[in-house]
């Protein structure tokens, strides 16, 4: 295993960081607080900084970065898109000014492995193009959604069309006013196996029948103006041919987003990881307390080192598996994937939160991004599958060669 990048992928990575370094630091901060200073319900809007930045990330070439295609993206590998999401993840704003934001690049993934030509040209070109958004409907507020079997909500075929019914909840994206579309997963065929018995339906969001009910905050945050929204579907109609892959094929596309997207995942909260580390060295080399730099109390040298040690564990871990998933596929890295998911996000929450320690009370506050980071580190604790379940993966194939199944 080699993770140096290759030249095409360093000069991705230069170039990222000079955008970053030139075009977002200078006016990220401005931004946020002009957003926080607006009253709650008129920060649901496009905004006009946000859409020049987008539009200077497109002229330099630095667009769609995560997609594999080197005709619809930047060519790039799992490994060498690695670096390029973690310098993403120091910011909060950049994967979207970069076209790379989630949920939206797990839906183009999607539609662009699995699409119709049809579903292509109506929704994957302008996601591409950053002319709208998207959403994933799969957790549930009624049912353990951590099984996806137990799922409730129903995407049923009936002559033609299928007809959704049900209520999902922490739809990352939909309350974005340019969210156009909602990928919708529901129980279409009970009587299958377990795992051909759900859909995948591409949503308009403004179909008649479809409610976002309300945004919810997450540990008091709304994360506008995309944020978490609670959607109803009551006897929603589409055509057929609105179905991913076809019918019973959830999972199998499921399966295959999960995959790099976790990959995205972890490497922006390593980002976020160092921005905390540099931010509590710096506070703890500037603060002084009881006539000695705040780095030289209460063990505070030894949680640097720490806080070191378990980002650079954590990188190594991420790459490996992103190197998995280029060379053996996703079954190939299915334990890796998993022990990224558990690993990475406990890693940054530690790490972030150390440093909102050495910032004493500020570092609860929205002055620096620590309260924020750490809150997206403990949500993705959550998000795409609990701790749990994917120690239970781990634990799984990890014991299947002495015969103990599930």
């Amino acid at each position: 295993m080699d993770f140096t990048p290759s030249p095409k992928a360093q000069e991705y990575l230069q170039r990222v960081r000079a955008f970053m370094a030139e075009q977002i630091a200078p006016v990220e901060e401005g931004h946020l607080r002009e957003l926080l200073a607006l009253p709650p319900d008129e920060r649901w809007r496009v905004f006009p900084l946000i859409e020049e930045l987008k539009g200077k990330a497109r002229a330099a070439g630095l667009w769609n970065l995560f997609l594999p295609d080197p005709h619809e993206g930047a060519g790039l590998s799992n490994v060498e898109y690695a670096p390029i999401a973690e310098v993403m993840g120091r910011s909060f704003i950049a994967a979207e000014v970069f076209n790379c934001n989630a949920p939206d690049t797990g839906n183009m993934e999607v539609l662009h492995q699995f699409g119709t030509p049809e579903q292509k040209e109506r929704w994957l070109r302008p996601l591409l193009d950053g002319e709208i958004r998207s959403a994933f409907c799969m957790t549930e507020p009624e049912v353990a959604s951590s099984d996806a079997t137990n799922m409730a909500a129903t995407a049923t075929l009936d002559g033609d069309e299928v007809v959704l019914n049900g209520r999902k909840w922490f739809s990352t994206g939909v309350g974005h006013p340019r969210c156009d579309v909602i990928l919708f997963m529901g129980l279409t065929d009970p009587t299958a196996h377990r795992h051909r018995q759900h859909s995948i339906v591409l949503v308009p969001k403004d179909a008649p029948g479809v409610t976002v009910e309300r945004m919810l905050p997450v540990m008091g945050r709304l994360d506008e103006p995309s944020g978490h929204g609670e959607v109803s579907f009551r006897d929603v109609r589409l055509p057929a041919s609105s179905i991913v892959l076809g019918p019973g094929r959830g999972f199998e596309i499921g399966q295959s987003r999960l995959g790099p997207g976790r990959v995205h995942h972890c490497m922006r909260l390593i980002g976020a990881a160092e921005m905390a580390l540099e931010m509590a060295c710096r506070r703890g080399t500037e603060r002084v307390a009881f006539g000695k730099p705040l780095i030289n109390l209460g063990g505070n040298r030894e949680r640097i080192a720490d806080a070191r040690i378990a980002i650079e564990q954590a990188r190594l871990l991420v790459l490996y598996t992103a190197w998995l998933l280029d060379t053996q596929g996703v079954l190939g890295a299915l334990s890796q994937v998993s022990q990224i998911k558990v690993a990475v996000p406990l890693m940054a929450q530690q790490v972030i939160d150390m440093a909102m320690q050495l910032h004493g009370g500020a570092g609860l506050t929205d002055d620096h991004p620590l309260a924020a980071a750490w809150t997206m580190a403990r949500a993705i604790r959550l998000a795409d599958g609990p701790d749990e379940v994917h120690r239970g993966v781990v634990a799984r194939l990890e014991l299947a060669p002495y015969g103990i199944r599930r």
